[in-house]
């Protein structure tokens, strides 16, 4: 979903180079919590669908749909969906938020998930389990809209978060991709990384740590360490990270 149609080839080249941007952020407390953040930006891949899609679908009632709203992963929940979780996975949909901000004529679509880890412990339980928390009775809206937009399925990227393998205690967080489930990731995702790929979309890939107190140790050589030794940063794009998984393995001591 995405080109911003200008009036030259350079142009577009341009702006296709950052239109989905994905990017996680921790804040690791001095109590031992740490605050969670998820970001998925489309808005703009949405400014080039426009350009390229008809008329008739710009006048639908999916494409024409405008949402701003926060709720609970819980909320946001179907009663089939519901009732098949456990009672630790429906603490943690209570305890994780979802914002929609949506506005497809003002090309604005933006996913927000949030999460307050109490502790190592309840960290690695929300790393682990939260691609397992549908969210499709609150996204339909959204994916429904972008499927029109020559079938570029958002939900499909934000769900494959299950690819990796964590080791998180009060000293450390290790996260380790695990090949056999980031290939099964891009075979259920082929289309759409096919599509993004086809119209030159770029999917940038940035995950941002901070602590409260200096690192010991990082293991990426591509990690980017302030002078304090309290913020990592890890950036990449889906293209390089299908070439090599291991990119964006991360061991932090602190």
């Amino acid at each position: 979903m995405k080109k911003l149609y200008l009036l030259t080839s350079v142009c577009l080249l341009f702006c296709f180079t950052s239109c989905v941007d994905i990017e996680e952020r921790y804040d690791f407390k001095a109590d031992g919590s740490c605050n969670v953040v998820y970001d998925f930006d489309m808005s703009r891949a949405i400014a080039v669908f426009k350009n390229i899609i008809s008329d008739s679908v710009k006048q639908t009632p999916q494409f024409n749909l405008v949402k701003d709203t926060t709720m609970s992963f819980l909320a946001a929940l179907p009663d089939s969906l519901e009732s098949k979780l456990t009672k630790d996975e429906l603490a943690l949909a209570a305890n994780s938020n979802l914002a929609i901000k949506m506005d497809l004529r003002k090309s604005v679509m933006k996913l927000n998930i949030t999460h307050t880890a109490k502790n190592a412990i309840d960290l690695k339980y929300y790393l682990e389990h939260l691609a397992k928390i549908s969210m499709n009775s609150q996204l339909d809206a959204v994916t429904k809209s972008t499927q029109q937009t020559r079938g570029f399925d958002a939900r499909q990227l934000m769900a494959g978060q299950d690819y990796y393998q964590y080791d998180v205690t009060p000293h450390k967080f290790y996260r380790i991709i695990d090949k056999v489930k980031f290939n099964a990731f891009l075979k259920k995702t082929q289309n759409t990384l096919v599509m993004a790929k086809a119209m030159l979309i770029d999917m940038p890939y940035k995950v941002m740590l901070n602590f409260a107190k200096p690192v010991k140790k990082v293991n990426n050589p591509r990690a980017i360490v302030s002078a304090d030794r309290r913020h990592v940063t890890l950036m990449t794009n889906m293209d390089d990270l299908i070439k090599d998984p291991t990119i964006m393995d991360l061991k932090i001591d602190f």
